[in-house]
């Protein structure tokens, strides 16, 4: 029996002692590409991190240090400047204020954004409405202060509110025309008292058939009603008061005074009213020449010039004083931000399924309830978004205020990053206590940016 062939095995050559295997190897390729990759990664960011810490970290560090020195830097003073700003009331003033704005601005902001976003969204020329709300944040907050400082002047003849607002009052209640209008030296007419305080009545009752003079200065010739003509002495009627209301002024001097001379004008449209015990029995208006003629019901009464006449003009709303200042700077801060807003949102609003807002009007519900139930909640992410944003913008505010409210108002408009402006500069500069201001106000911001940022990364993990 032939005996079975048997090939020798082959053989093998053994591993160099310390070589690593495939796997090894593999594993240790991985680990230098990941060590090569993240230097080059550090090497990019590193310039971006050295500006980080030499314009923020070191700041900020600073800041802490120095908050707990005196105003010299020399002594130790713990929380002695944080303890001043609970009892100083300028520092307690900017607290108040910068809730108000925190509260007001970026909701009002907002919401004129949401309302701007949806309506444009029906019209055809919304593109163009969207150009207009926009443009002011092309303007910077200087300039933006410095037109609504304009805006809000107090003479109707300069400030675009208050000329709007006087026209609209003027529409339903129209001033005097003779403000000014007071009786003259020896006039027959003296000042009315009690109720009748700011008219003027005759120091003797009137008689019929006996013409009255009502003689008044004060008027400037231009401001005299349109139609007025030369006054004339009232002819006398018997049965009748009759009288002359006029301007007892002659231009260029010269003239007799309490009587009606040839140059002289009427006060056209003035008020008489004959007055006897406390009622008025009669009343009428003086012509454009100034006569006027009572019933013999004026007969022993005597004639008043009401208050109504003297009226002064109105002037307006003080949107710059003490009480207005605040909201007026923020409106301002709504008209620069409302665009912004809008864009943001009506970006969020183009990417809302067009088949939800139909299947909301399918089913039976107007617009104001699609609006309120479907759109809106669907914006609620992006309309957080908007919300902290400018929330966070509004913390640090200062050059509105700074620029809008007058120098004498101040104190009233303050806002934090305004005081940590006054206190930390100028004569009378405190570092101390602005960086302890500084301090308050990183702390005060820094919630809202945490939340921004645990709201980005739940984004992010979806």
């Amino acid at each position: 029996m032939a005996a079975k062939a048997t090939t020798p095995a082959k053989a093998t050559t053994p591993a160099k002692a310390g070589a690593p295997t495939g796997a090894a190897a593999a594993t240790a390729g991985r680990s230098a590409e990941t060590r090569r990759r993240r230097l080059v990664a550090a090497a990019f960011l590193l310039p971006a991190l050295v500006l980080l810490g030499a314009l923020v970290v070191h700041p900020i560090g600073y800041s802490l240090y120095r908050s707990v020195f005196d105003r010299s830097g020399d002594t130790f003073v713990g929380g002695g400047n944080y303890g001043e700003i609970l009892h100083d009331d300028s520092i307690r003033t900017a607290l108040k204020n910068t809730a108000l704005w925190v509260v007001l601005a970026p909701t009002t902001a907002t919401a004129l954004g949401l309302i701007f976003a949806v309506l444009t969204e029906r019209v055809r020329w919304g593109t163009a409405f969207k150009l207009l709300v926009f443009m002011p944040m092309a303007i910077s907050m200087l300039a933006a202060g410095i037109i609504f400082r304009l805006v809000y002047d107090h003479d109707p003849d300069r400030g675009v509110a208050n000329a709007v607002w006087v026209g609209v009052h003027d529409t339903f209640a129209e001033s005097s025309a003779f403000p000014k209008a007071r009786p003259g030296r020896d006039s027959p007419l003296v000042p009315a008292a009690g109720a009748d305080a700011g008219g003027y009545t005759t120091r003797d009752p009137v008689r019929a058939g006996v013409p009255v003079l009502l003689p008044l200065v004060g008027v400037a010739p231009e401001d005299l009603p349109s139609g007025t003509r030369t006054a004339r002495a009232a002819p006398a009627e018997p049965g009748k008061v009759t009288g002359t209301a006029w301007q007892d002024f002659t231009r260029g001097g010269g003239g007799r005074t309490n009587a009606v001379d040839p140059s002289e004008s009427g006060l056209a449209g003035i008020r008489i009213e004959a007055v006897r015990d406390g009622r008025v029995v009669d009343s009428a208006t003086a012509r454009a020449d100034g006569t006027f003629t009572l019933s013999a019901k004026a007969d022993g009464a005597r004639l008043r010039l009401p208050a109504s006449n003297f009226r002064e003009a109105y002037a307006g709303v003080e949107w710059l004083g003490p009480t207005l200042v605040t909201p007026a700077v923020i409106g301002a801060y709504v008209w620069m931000w409302a665009g912004f807003a809008m864009v943001l949102i009506g970006a969020g609003l183009a990417a809302v399924p067009r088949e939800l807002l139909e299947a909301a009007r399918v089913d039976g519900a107007n617009e104001w309830q699609v609006f309120r139930r479907v759109t809106v909640p669907l914006l609620a992410p992006l309309l957080v978004v908007v919300l902290v944003t400018l929330v966070i913008n509004v913390m640090k505010i200062f050059d509105l205020v700074f620029v809008i409210a007058p120098g004498s108002v101040q104190d009233d408009a303050n806002v934090l990053a305004l005081q940590l402006y006054r206190t930390s500069f100028g004569t009378d500069a405190d570092p101390g206590l602005g960086s302890a201001i500084a301090v308050l106000l990183l702390v005060l911001v820094l919630p809202v940016m945490l939340y921004n940022i645990r709201r980005l990364r739940k984004e992010g993990a979806r």
